[in-house]
């Protein structure tokens, strides 16, 4: 906790201390707004802390720092995600910024010219709401994963933290994004695997540090600059990219069949306890892996703020219809990117210059 004993009428408040929350609250502090960090984490940064213990970012260091600091790396070194954890808790302590931890915010609503955040019995008040609160929000499942028999293990892969936690005998990897191959691939050396489903695509050369070098600039400019809801090509992808895994980036379908990985349909559902796949095959597994994405979750704030499918309707981040109320870090907000780490950096500079002092 840093500074958090800030008081009274507040400027803005920001609910999400990750990495966009934070780039944000930089970008304040450097205005010298009065604002608040509220933060559900225990500690800065446990949003990656808390992910698999293998993983990686697929961003080369050289553009992982947030505003004001590049990352302590080599550039063309892919950082764990331990040490992005590190990386921002250290952050936080340097810019001083006013993080208030283990304050999960129940209700946001506006009341009169002003914004109240309520969390276990207590409020704070600020002309500008701001919601970081990221894209890992609620875990997607489909209905049917209820159905599978009581003896599978089941785990989704925002709870997946290591073989270790298996049980003995065949795994199923449901979905084949990023993170049901990396997971499929780690857990493939220590189990029978099976991923079900079908990769949006594959980048087109090997990840690595030459990728770092001559490619993944190219993406990344594609990602903040050409893929935006401000381009035809970007509002034509955006649904795609937001209903479907991205492309692989790390590890390919060639790298899961070299390593004995069996790539199989989509599940479809589950008979006699099951898992059913589209081409009618029931797979007889110990365990499944759902790496199926999250949702949003906006149930907590108060529906007059949304629209009425219970969602923003923002443009770059700013709401349209409430004065004052502000998005951040959610997936496609304005950019392929936005959820990432550089985008982290280039949409909070934005916001900041969107937050007027008096809401």
């Amino acid at each position: 906790m840093n500074n958090s004993n800030v008081t009274g009428m507040l400027d803005t408040i920001i609910i999400g201390g990750g990495q966009a929350g934070l780039a944000l609250g930089h970008h304040l502090k450097e205005q010298q707004r009065k604002f608040l960090i509220l933060d559900a984490s225990a500690r800065t940064g446990d949003a990656w802390r808390q992910r698999w213990d293998s993983l990686r970012v697929f961003t080369p260091a050289k553009y992982d720092g947030l505003p004001g600091e590049p990352f302590p790396a080599d550039p063309l070194s892919f950082p764990t995600k331990d040490e992005v954890a590190g990386y921002l808790e250290g952050y936080a302590a340097r810019n001083a910024l006013p993080v208030l931890h283990r304050t999960r915010v129940e209700r946001l609503w506006r009341e009169a010219d002003h914004f109240v955040a309520a969390s276990n019995g207590r409020r704070w008040e600020a002309r500008n709401a701001v919601v970081a609160t990221g894209v890992s929000q609620a875990p997607r499942l489909p209905a049917f994963a209820a159905d599978l028999a009581p003896s599978t293990l089941q785990l989704h892969s925002g709870d997946y933290r290591n073989p270790g936690q298996l049980q003995d005998g065949p795994v199923l990897v449901v979905g084949l994004g990023n993170s049901g191959a990396e997971i499929a691939l780690e857990v493939g050396r220590t189990h029978p695997t099976t991923v079900a489903g079908k990769p949006s695509g594959e980048l087109p050369v090997k990840h690595g540090r030459a990728a770092a070098r001559f490619v993944l600039p190219i993406v990344r400019f594609l990602g903040l600059h050409v893929l935006t809801l401000d381009s035809p090509v970007g509002r034509r992808v955006a649904p795609t990219f937001k209903a479907h895994a991205t492309p692989l980036i790390r590890t390919k379908t060639r790298d899961l069949i070299a390593a004995g990985v069996q790539v199989r349909p989509r599940v479809a559902g589950v008979e006699d306890g099951k898992p059913v796949l589209a081409d009618g095959a029931r797979l007889d597994v110990a365990n499944v892996i759902w790496c199926t994405g999250f949702r949003d979750d906006f149930s907590w704030i108060d529906p007059n703020l949304l629209d009425g499918g219970g969602l923003p309707r923002q443009h770059r981040g700013v709401a349209l219809d409430i004065p004052g109320l502000f998005f951040l870090g959610q997936e496609f907000l304005h950019a392929a990117a936005s959820a990432t780490l550089p985008g982290a950096g280039r949409d909070s500079r934005y916001l900041a210059g969107k937050i007027t002092p008096n809401g």
